[in-house]
This record gives structure tokens, C-alpha cells and sequence, in this order.
């Protein structure tokens, strides 16, 4: 029988022990405090007795593994137990320390309990010891399929009753009534009176009836569910969730990334704001050559005084690539292909308050290798029993600047750490997800290449695909707004902008 299975120091101390029969807190500790005094360093054997108890132990760096069985039990199964219980350990902790072993204690004791049942020895492998404490639940993807499909019902229902109340403000300025808001922009642009606040609560209500106060926009005081204001009622209810925890993807044009969160300390926003904002989506083969390389971008205009909500936006394009630019369907066409100036088709109409509006959007779809903003050339070349990989770095588009930049380079499996020879920048290992992360502050013009030598255990295929990821305070396409005047007047609007340029995918294959 096994009677307990313990980690422990040199010096007796217990780190994690786990009984499978009665015993004392006092009855383990004085076991494992008498296990050290016992050992007999000149023995190559791997267990020792006493008059009650044997130990059996396998040294894993500056700790034991150490089960502690009757004198009747069979050591040969003992040993094999004993061998099972030190590969689960790798599997949670990352370092063989004791800090590392506390930290994920009941992680280990959830898998001690997996292989050892009331003593006696599971018919498990590691394989099923990683399946059974990941508590995978059938019922649980049911729910979760279920909850999602709700929430997109009720999105759906938003929008419905969101189109309802345009055309119930179409109607009105037919008859000749005042219109309640500017509804030209689609269910992100809805403002509403109390129609539109009864209409929201009702819905909101019925799907979430529990709901915690919603997190404070960082640009003012918090409005972020003031129903029945001029805002957008579809975002109402998606700020509800998210202030329940519910992860929502937003659009393009929403700074939904993390990165972009982090990019730059909070700007001065002006009453007229402008978010500028490019993804990238690049795959490029190991031996060179692009396969495809995409880039999408939005100017979101947010406005958040009445006295200028009737204004042109005047645009500076100096694109020389080929970027196919497109309108929203309310800006006038003709007149920004003639001036290069984004205004409303109906000039007495006004631009929507307090809510991102998509003003103007761009794509560029090209196979064109001198398009890469950022070339990478891994070069791995097998030497003996292991790999020495060479991987560079050079900025093609001279004009960026790229922050944060991580060159993700995949690892083999269970070879260790990879030894780091010449480096521009500085390396994470994160030994769990097998991965080397390059990392880089800063790539600009004056720091345009750079280069990291390592060597480890593996063959050319183990190191692909390669990934980067960056954010860069300047744009690729180099669309910019120059300056905002009234349409009245002509005379110019102080105006604030941010700039983003992210990544959605950058690989090398």
C-alpha cells in the first residue's frame, strides 16, 4: 500500500505531500524530517527502510520525489509509480524549485490523486492524468454554444429595433417634423429619446437581468450606459456584457487591442478627434517572396460638441502604392475625388455626437516583395545532433517606427533551452509554449537591421512558422487629415488624431 507521496527538500522539509491513507500532519513530518538521516550517500540504491516504512526517492535537482509505502508493498511497482509521479511534476511547473512547486501545489495534488486511489496504484498514463485534471466538459461547450447564440439573438434584435427608429425618423421628416438625430450611418449611429431608452432597457433587461456597473470610458465622465442619450444602443448592450466579463470582438475600427491600449500615454482630445487606425495581415515564404500581403484602414471621426457637428474633413494623400480608398455612402464622392474633402452629401445635415463614425476606409492587396514593412530571414542549418539558427531583421519602410516589436521563433519540444550566442535586443524562453520571443523596443531608421544566432537540439522544419508581432504611432499608407474647417464659413476646427498601426497576422512559413 502508499501510504503518502511527497516533494521535499535535502533537508526533510515538505514542499507538497499528499496522503492516501489516515495519517497525521505530525505522523508525515516526522517521516520526511527522518528520510535525509537515513540515506546512505555511498549506496546507489534508490530506497531505504525502517522498522515501519520504506521510502522510495528519485532525486530531481535540489528536491526529492519520495513515496512512502508499507515494507509489504511490491517495489517494483513502487518504482514504476514513483516514475509516473516525477514526469507529472515537468508538467506544471517550469523550474524544479521551491518556490515553482508551491505555486502550482494543487495542480500536483489534483494529479496525485489521478495516479493513486486509497493506496493503490491507477492504470493511468500521463496522457490521461493531463486529460482528466484539464476537467474538460461536454455540458459546459453545450452552455457556453448556447449563451453566445443568445447574445447574438439579441444583438440581431438591437439592430432591428435600431433601423425601426430610423425609419420612424424618416417618416417624421417626410411630414415635416424635426428629426430626432442624424441617422444616416447604420445602428452604430442611432441616437434616440425615450422610445429608444424604453426600447434598449427592455432588451437589455430580458437577456442580462444581473448587471455590475459598467467601467468608466477613459475620455471624461462615465456615460457608458446612459440610456436614451445620443450614443449607440447596440454598444449599450455589448459595454453590459463586457462589464460581465464576456469578451466581445468589436470592428475594425475599434481600438479593440491590447497593444493599442498600451501604445501611447492618453492624448488631449479635442471636441473634433480622429482615430486613424491600419491592420496588417502578412505571410511570406521561408526561402522569400511574398504570398500575400493585406492592409485595411479606417478614419473614425468622433465629434463631441453640437457646434461642430457641420464640418469637411480635408485629406492628405500620399500614397504612391495603389491603396483603393472607399467613402461611407453619406460622404460626398464627388467632392472628395475633386478636393480631397470628406463632407456629408447633404451639407444642412450634421456628422452624429459622441459616437466613432467611419468616414473613410482604404485596402491594399499586393504580392509586391518591396511592400513588406518589415523583412525576416531565418536561416536554420543543421549541425551534429543540433541546430544553429541564424534569423534577421531589416526595416524596408524606412519612414516607420515600430514599438513592442516580438519576433516569435517556434522551439522543439523537450530539448531545453536553446543556447543564445550574438543578440541585437533582448530573448524570453517561455519553456511552456515552447516558443523564443525576440524582443526589440524600438525599430526605426537608425536601427533598421539586427540579428540573433542560438543553437539547440532540432531539425530546419522545428523553427517555422515564424511570427511578429508590432505597433507603430505612424501609418503605413501615409493617409493623413490635414485640417478640419466648418462647412459654414469655411473657417478651421482645432482637431486632435491618433494614429495606429497593428498587426492581425505576420507570418513567415
Amino acid at each position: 500500500v502508499l501510504l503518502a507521496a511527497a516533494v521535499c527538500t535535502k533537508a526533510g522539509k515538505a514542499i507538497v505531500s499528499r496522503q492516501f491513507v489516515e495519517m497525521t500532519r505530525t505522523r508525515i513530518e516526522g517521516l520526511l524530517a527522518a528520510f535525509p538521516k537515513l540515506m546512505n550517500t555511498g549506496k546507489q540504491h534508490t530506497f531505504v527502510e525502517t522498522e515501519s516504512v520504506r521510502y522510495v526517492y528519485q532525486p530531481m535537482e535540489k528536491l526529492y520525489m519520495v513515496l512512502i509505502t508499507t515494507k509489504n508493498s511490491n517495489i517494483l511497482e513502487d518504482l514504476e509509480t514513483l516514475r509516473l509521479f516525477s514526469r507529472v511534476i515537468p508538467e506544471y511547473c517550469r523550474a524544479l524549485e521551491e518556490n515553482e512547486i508551491s505555486e502550482h501545489c494543487f495542480d500536483l495534488i489534483f494529479a496525485f490523486d489521478e495516479i493513486v486511489a486509497l493506496g493503490y496504484r491507477e492504470n493511468v498514463n500521463l496522457a490521461q492524468i493531463r486529460t482528466f485534471t484539464e476537467m474538460d466538459s461536454h455540458e459546459e461547450k453545450v452552455f457556453r454554444a448556447v449563451r453566445e447564440t443568445q447574445e447574438r439573438e439579441a444583438k440581431a434584435e438591437m439592430r432591428r429595433k435600431a433601423k425601426e427608429l430610423q425609419q420612424a425618423r424618416r417618416d417624421a421628416e417626410r411630414q415635416g417634423k424635426k428629426a430626432p438625430g442624424f441617422g444616416g450611418f447604420g445602428s452604430s449611429a442611432v441616437s434616440g429619446g425615450t422610445t429608444a431608452a424604453m426600447i434598449t432597457e427592455t432588451i437589455i433587461e430580458t437577456e442580462k437581468p444581473k448587471v455590475a456597473p459598467a467601467p468608466a470610458r477613459p475620455s471624461g465622465p462615465s456615460k457608458a450606459l446612459k440610456l436614451g442619450a445620443k450614443g449607440k444602443e447596440v454598444d449599450n448592450f455589448v459595454d453590459k456584457l463586457k462589464s460581465e466579463g464576456e469578451n466581445i470582438m468589436t470592428s475594425v475600427g475599434k481600438r479593440s487591442t491590447e497593444a493599442a491600449k498600451v501604445l501611447a500615454p492618453p492624448i488631449n482630445m479635442e471636441s473634433v478627434h480622429m482615430k486613424i487606425e491600419e491592420k496588417i495581415s502578412l505571410t511570406c515564404g521561408r526561402d522569400g517572396g511574398l504570398q500575400n500581403m493585406e492592409l485595411h484602414g479606417m478614419i473614425m471621426l468622433h465629434i463631441s460638441d453640437e457646434k461642430f457637428a457641420r464640418i469637411r474633413l480635408h485629406v492628405e494623400n500620399e500614397d504612391k502604392r495603389g491603396v483603393q480608398l472607399q467613402t461611407h455612402p453619406n460622404v460626398d464622392k464627388k467632392l472628395f475625388t475633386a478636393e480631397s474633402q470628406i463632407g456629408l452629401k447633404n451639407p444642412e445635415k450634421s456628422f452624429p455626437i459622441n459616437s466613432d463614425v467611419g468616414v473613410l476606409k482604404w485596402r491594399l492587396q499586393t504580392t509586391e516583395e518591396s511592400f513588406i514593412p518589415l523583412t525576416i530571414n531565418c536561416w536554420p542549418s543543421e549541425s551534429g545532433n543540433s541546430c544553429d539558427v541564424n534569423i534577421e531583421y531589416e526595416l524596408q519602410e524606412e519612414s516607420l517606427e515600430l514599438n513592442d516589436v516580438i519576433i516569435a521563433i517556434p522551439l522543439p519540444s523537450g530539448v531545453g533551452a536553446p543556447v543564445i550566442g550574438e543578440i541585437d535586443g533582448e530573448y524570453r524562453h517561455d519553456s511552456r509554449r515552447n516558443l523564443l520571443e525576440w524582443c526589440l523596443p524600438v525599430i526605426d531608421a537608425k536601427n533598421k537591421s539586427g540579428s540573433l544566432e542560438f543553437s539547440i537540439a532540432g531539425q530546419p522544419n522545428d523553427f517555422f512558422p515564424v511570427q511578429v508581432s508590432f505597433i507603430s504611432k505612424k501609418n503605413y499608407c501615409n493617409i493623413q487629415v490635414t485640417k478640419v474647417t466648418q462647412v459654414d464659413g469655411n473657417s478651421p476646427v482645432r482637431f486632435s488624431a491618433e494614429t495606429t498601426f497593428l498587426v492581425d497576422k505576420y507570418e513567415i512559413l
